[in-house]
């Protein structure tokens, strides 16, 4: 069949869901055996996500080829149980740039070169390679933001054009909120009808209309929705009310018969036979009963008085995976690192300084130290690695977490007091951790976007190490994004004294993976576990931490 393509649009505010909307889209039609990818549009100048706020934007999610992406790839990548590649991903500057430099190279032949029809023409030839590039017989489309919003018009231009072109291949579903407000106690439809209209404006009609909110929707409520929405039948509506887990969506899509009236509107008929391994996975969640307490201790966490979990959300996912296949559920705990550097931690040094606060980490099951940049908490964070190497707490360290090991063991065990990296202090007389010269030209140019060590890297593991044990094999390959590396002038000391590089990266020589002896579980890895985490597919250094932590 042609490639039937379905935008997903939101409505009323951000963060309503689509993303996880399009995901489980996505997934009922993978339970039937359907090859399905997705893209995200992303609205903004940056022609990536890799120099976003990830306070302000959540998690930068790498592709195997290396893109910086927004978090919702990886969504889809958890949901599809597929790898997504850069060309699934867009921004406004991604496509302007691409736009101009053809225009440079004469590629219009000397045409006027206008935002329409040349911008929304070069968002369809990417759409359309992405499909191809995938061999998608379903391609789901995630618009960013809202509709109304002035830098989403010319995406909006680009599906109105697709559709157009094959009214039979093109679909819209619109994510919108129903709000209740405390002092009515009803739910309302108003907003979401003025989202209709604003979509109206662009010259689209939603197909469906996917109605997000805290309960679920009422018979009234779905008559007046499709009634003023112009929408052919109230089954139209898909209820999406809150639910205890995002793996549950795709259930209650089909317990609606959403894929049916999406396969009848698109005039293709639904392949008989149905994957029932998602339905099992939803099932061991939600028949867990062991608790597993995971502190996640780093920065990024909140904004005035709230937590951004969005920030670590590759990390929560993982854990929640390796937990579900142990019969387990995580309790997730955010720990701020600067609490236990601010009550007196060493600002740039070794020195032994007790806080009361850090015997907090005694509660927990299991710690994990993600990924992060920058000078901010470091110390707190050092104080919890050396809490959990002492009192064999199971360790995860990612990126920053694995490196951060390194010198709190070069400092604690091998009495380097000054070692450091050098990313926080470039004249410390014990550079543990140290830039390559690429990357050091890189940053003396102000090249910062996209110039990490990003994307996928093979990994040579040690034969009957614990890490090699749980990974089942001895080459891997794993995604990394960062600047800095372990300094391997330091190895042989490291390593005589009981932390083991167990993983190393073979072109390059670069140290990947250590493992710590006589401990339950003491793991760090420069690249990043938990990009490659699936519902399906269980991460196996989340898997080894979750068995230790289960054995505490």
């Amino acid at each position: 069949m042609n490639t039937k393509y379905i935008f997903v649009i939101g409505g009323v505010l951000s963060g309503v869901g689509k993303g996880v909307t399009a995901a489980s889209i996505g997934r009922m039609f993978k339970n039937r055996n359907y090859n399905v990818s997705a893209i995200k549009i992303d609205p903004y100048i940056n022609v990536d996500a890799g120099t976003m706020n990830p306070v302000e934007h959540g998690e930068v999610f790498v592709t195997d080829d290396g893109d910086e992406t927004d978090q919702d790839l990886g969504n889809y990548e958890r949901f599809l149980d597929t790898d997504i590649f850069s060309l699934n991903y867009m921004t406004t500057g991604r496509i302007y740039k691409s736009v101009i430099e053809k225009e440079r190279s004469m590629f219009y032949k000397g045409k006027c070169v206008q935002v329409v029809p040349h911008i929304p023409l070069e968002v369809i030839s990417r759409i359309k390679a992405a499909a191809e590039k995938a061999k998608a017989e379903i391609m789901i489309i995630e618009v960013g933001g809202t509709v109304g919003e002035y830098e989403n018009i010319l995406y909006l231009e680009a599906a109105r054009m697709m559709k157009l072109d094959n009214p039979d291949d093109v679909l819209f579903v619109l994510v919108s909120y129903m709000p209740v407000p405390g002092h009515l106690g009803e739910m309302k439809t108003k907003p979401t009808q003025h989202a209709a209209r604003a979509l109206n404006n662009c010259g689209i009609q939603p197909d469906f209309i996917v109605a997000r909110g805290r309960e679920a929707l009422d018979k009234p409520r779905r008559e007046k929705l499709a009634f003023f929405c112009w929408l052919r039948s109230e089954d139209d509506v898909i209820a999406a009310p809150d639910v205890d887990s995002i793996y549950d969506i795709p259930a209650l899509f089909e317990s609606q018969k959403f894929p049916e009236r999406l396969s009848k509107k698109m005039h293709f008929r639904l392949k008989s036979g149905r994957d029932v391994a998602w339905d099992n996975y939803v099932k061991k969640l939600k028949t867990a009963n062991k608790k597993i307490k995971i502190a996640v201790v780093g920065k990024y966490f909140g904004a005035g008085q709230f937590t951004l979990a969005d920030s670590y959300i590759s990390v929560i996912e993982a854990a929640k995976h390796a937990c579900v296949y142990n019969g387990a559920v995580p309790e997730m705990c955010w720990v701020d690192s600067e609490q236990f550097s601010a009550q007196g931690g060493p600002a740039s040094g070794g020195e032994k300084t007790k806080n009361k606060n850090i015997s907090i980490l005694s509660e927990y099951d299991a710690i994990i130290v993600p990924g992060g940049f920058g000078e901010r908490g470091v110390e707190g964070i050092i104080m919890a690695i050396k809490y959990a190497r002492e009192n064999k707490i199971p360790y995860l360290g990612l990126c920053y977490g694995m490196q951060l090991a390194t010198i709190e063991f070069a400092r604690n065990v091998l009495g380097l007091t000054k070692a450091n990296t050098v990313e926080i202090n470039p004249k410390t007389p014990d550079p543990i951790i140290h830039i390559n010269p690429k990357q050091k030209e890189n940053m003396s140019h102000n090249r910062y976007g996209g110039t990490m060590r990003l994307g996928a890297y093979d990994c040579v593991l040690t034969t009957g190490s614990q890490v090699q044990k749980l990974y089942g094999t001895k080459k891997i390959s794993e995604r990394h994004r960062h600047r800095y590396e372990f300094n391997n002038d330091y190895k042989e000391r490291i390593e005589k004294a009981g932390l083991q590089f167990v993983g190393i990266n073979p072109e390059q020589n670069l140290m990947e993976i250590i493992e710590l002896k006589n401990h339950p579980y003491f793991v760090g890895s420069q690249f990043h576990p938990e990009l490659k985490s699936r519902p399906l597919n269980p991460h196996p250094l989340f898997m080894g931490l979750v068995k230790a932590a289960l054995k505490k």
